[in-house]
């Protein structure tokens, strides 16, 4: 069996573990042995470290290298302690304009990731848990200079820095976690330094949503510059891209919850107080695993280069499994296929995946055919290029239009091995849509030989009642099966009707909006059949149809069941918002405007441990919205209510030039109104500024339409609430503003102004 620490969390480390967006520790610590990363030192260039009983043991030596006492906030100067003393600074400290800022304990929560004691039944497991982590102080108050990076960079990896004592525990791997705009200057000869001294170089690309050639120290050369993939495998939203990404690594989707990087943290405000743990989310969190994985491979083989270390990790990356714009590099490091690579792994050997298909319409059935010489195929994933996945064997899928998907299956074997094969393939609708089934509009004159299949879809409108499909006439013997979402086969499907002859019907008591899809199975060769889907509208009792303000109470579903609700929202309205709560197990929320919301289709997604869930509308649309409760875990007892507000307010959401907006406050994860300011064609100097308050805000702008957390004009994302978007000559329209709440916060002001 695979190695599982017994960590307190480390079921909430999806980033290790989970199969579509982690690195796949458990399998590589098996090949690791006992103290993964032990004999090598991973210098943590950061705002420090604070005490924490999961890092007891964990950390080797150090230094301050921040020269300005302000910064350093230890009177000091550069010294050899490197305790974070806390990055808090007060309102206009840094620049005129910030508001106050609490500590974040950005270096400990970073240290976390990499060498947390595991197996230790508290807390988390690091990645390298048996390496060392050398703390290196260089940034503070406001920040750092590149100076002081740039010596900490030489002194880290063992080089020789003027007025410092040498370094007693060089480092093999460097970790930042930080950097800024600009040039890679004066950084490239130390990182060079660094190289000839034995040290691999692994940098956060930035946070910025934008490409990395902007960045330093991630746009230098002999560098490792990490991009931030979420639990889905896709690019996080806010992670820079860019040609010069080498790799990807879990970072976390911002969501303030368990969908980020869990890690080792402290809960005082400005100086240190007691330790937790807390999520976290950035390039910041992704370029630790990459350390990490560094370390791991170094103890493995030793005699390794920092280069043959960086190829060891790109050619091992698997690619990603979700979205990336821009350039992800190699892909998501695969821990595993590293340290196989790097050598002495286990005398296992890897499955080989393999598969057919065969296509009919829009439909696609596949056959596995993976082998393990040494062994057996323990699990089986397939992602069908659409969304769709599957752990059988031998699935078919059907997909919603024609077109070309790339198919995926990954096999692991009972060692914990795997291997994955790709392949193109093309369905398409074909007989001039007969395969669509239009409601009441009989299909005729069908046939099929012994055991041949004839498939259908049908389109199911919210608010549907008595929805039924019924085969009759002619001769032979047709079964009906009836499946939702997903093709049916002859043993997965909701509803099956398999009389003697071609007289079936299948009746479905409580529709879901979506599509249907229907299969006729020969059972022996039939021909003349009739088939038709049919459903009501309007009327028909509403029982999935919320209403404004009343909660539905006492639901509940078995795990991977989903329950569906639409609810009409007028024109006009405001605030809306989807919540569940109350009850026990893990049902989480989907919803989506206009049609149903699957697992990897929705507008708004909440999917936190337990049945506490909110989805906030910035700009609600007048019409129907979806609602999906998918149960993550069984649950029961759990209310959803629905609501908006309509009328009243006097045009508060619009914004005056000059004018600020005064007083926002929202909760973590959420969102205020959304704010439209009208530019006027030949206006200049066009800015939105963000200020005041506390809490931690991030600013979005979007031209002529809602911002979202992937859909911007511009998105500063800095700590604290002073952010400004800013275009010298801004295009005509609607512009539109809305501030997430990365951390509850309130008292924020937002002023919009252009030059006319």
């Amino acid at each position: 069996a695979l190695f599982t620490p017994n960590d307190t969390y480390f079921a909430n480390q999806w980033d290790l573990t989970d199969a579509t967006g982690g690195m796949r520790m458990p399998a590589a610590w098996d090949l690791a042995g006992s103290a993964p990363g032990a004999g090598i030192n991973v210098a943590v260039l950061d705002t420090g470290i604070t005490t924490h009983s999961d890092l007891s043991g964990q950390i080797v030596g150090g230094y301050d290298f921040i020269s300005s006492s302000a910064t350093a906030r230890d009177g000091n100067g550069r010294d050899s302690n490197p305790a974070d003393e806390g990055d808090w600074y007060a309102a206009n400290e840094c620049e005129v304009g910030y508001p106050a800022s609490n500590s974040s304990w950005h270096g400990t929560h970073v240290t976390g990731t990499i060498v947390a004691a595991a197996n230790n039944s508290k807390g988390i497991a690091g990645i390298a848990y048996g390496a060392k982590v050398v703390p290196v102080r260089v940034l503070g108050k406001c920040g750092g200079s590149v100076s002081d990076i740039v010596d900490a960079i030489v002194w880290a990896s063992g080089g020789s820095v003027s007025g410092v004592p040498a370094n007693a525990n060089p480092a093999r791997v460097l970790n930042l976690s930080l950097g800024g705009g600009g040039a890679c200057g004066s950084f490239q000869s130390a990182i060079n330094t660094a190289r000839s001294n034995g040290a691999i170089f692994v940098v956060a690309a930035g946070n910025e949503n934008q490409n990395v050639s902007n960045s330093s120290p991630a746009n230098c050369s002999n560098v490792v510059s990490v991009a931030a993939t979420t639990k889905s495998g896709a690019r996080a939203s806010y992670s820079n891209y860019g040609s010069t990404i080498v790799v990807s690594a879990p970072g976390g989707d911002s969501s303030g919850g368990a969908g980020d990087i869990l890690s080792t943290l402290n809960s005082g405000t400005t100086t240190p107080a007691s330790e937790n743990y807390a999520y976290y989310a950035g390039t910041s969190m992704a370029t630790p695993h990459v350390a990490a994985l560094a370390a791991l491979v170094f103890q493995k083989n030793p005699s390794l280069t920092p280069d043959q270390v960086k190829n060891i990790l790109t050619s091992t990356a698997r690619p990603l499994p979700g979205a990336c714009s821009g350039g992800c590099g190699a892909g998501i490091v695969d821990a595993q296929a590293a340290l196989q690579a790097a050598g002495g792994g286990s005398s296992n050997t890897a499955p080989v995946a393999n598969f057919s298909f065969t296509t009919s319409g829009l439909s696609a059935s596949f056959t596995d055919s993976s082998s393990d010489s040494d062994g057996t195929i323990a699990s089986r994933s397939w992602n069908f290029g659409d969304g769709g996945s599957s752990t059988a064997t031998n699935p078919s899928h059907t997909y919603a239009a024609a077109g070309t998907y790339s198919v995926s299956l990954t096999v692991t074997d009972n060692d914990g091995a795997s291997n994955t094969k790709t392949s193109s393939v093309t369905v398409s609708s074909g007989g001039g849509g007969s395969t669509v089934l239009q409601n009441g509009v009989a299909v005729t004159g069908l046939s099929a030989v012994k055991n041949g299949q004839l498939r259908f879809t049908m389109v199911v409108p919210a608010g549907a009642t008595n929805l039924k499909f019924v085969t009759s006439g002619g001769s032979g013997d047709g079964d009906l099966y009836v499946k939702f979402g997903s093709a049916p086969t002859t043993s997965s499907y909701d509803c099956r009707s398999w009389n003697s002859g071609n007289s079936e019907t299948c009746s479905i008591t409580t529709a879901q909006a979506g599509t249907y899809h229907v299969m006729i199975n020969a059972y022996a060769a039939f021909s003349g059949m009739s088939l038709t889907g049919s459903y009501s509208t309007g009327g028909g009792g509403g029982g999935t149809v919320l209403q404004n303000g009343v909660a539905v109470t006492g639901l509940s579903a078995v795990k991977n069941g989903q329950l569906r609700y639409t609810m009409v929202v007028p024109a006009g309205a405001t605030n809306l918002k989807f919540v569940t709560s109350g009850g026990s197990g893990d049902g989480d929320l989907y919803v989506k405007f206009g049609s149903a919301p699957t697992t990897s289709s929705y507008d708004c997604r909440s999917w936190n441990s337990g049945n506490s869930e909110t989805c906030s509308i910035t700009t609600a649309q007048a019409g129907t919205y979806h609602v999906m409760i998918n149960a993550y875990a069984a649950f029961s007892g759990m209310s959803l209510t629905g609501s908006y507000s309509t009328g009243g307010g006097g045009g508060g959401t619009t914004m005056s030039n000059g004018v600020p907006v005064t007083g926002l406050a929202a909760t973590s994860g959420n969102w205020t109104a959304d704010y439209t300011l009208v530019v006027p064609a030949g206006a200049t100097n066009l800015k939105f500024a963000m200020s005041g308050g506390s809490g931690d805000a991030d600013l979005y702008v979007r031209l002529n339409a809602a911002p979202t957390t992937s859909s911007y004009s511009c998105r500063p994302y800095l700590t604290g609430n002073t952010e400004s978007c800013s275009w010298a000559a801004p295009t005509a329209g609607t512009w539109h503003v809305s501030v997430r709440a990365y951390s509850t916060f309130s008292g924020v002001t937002v002023t919009p102004s252009y030059t006319p």
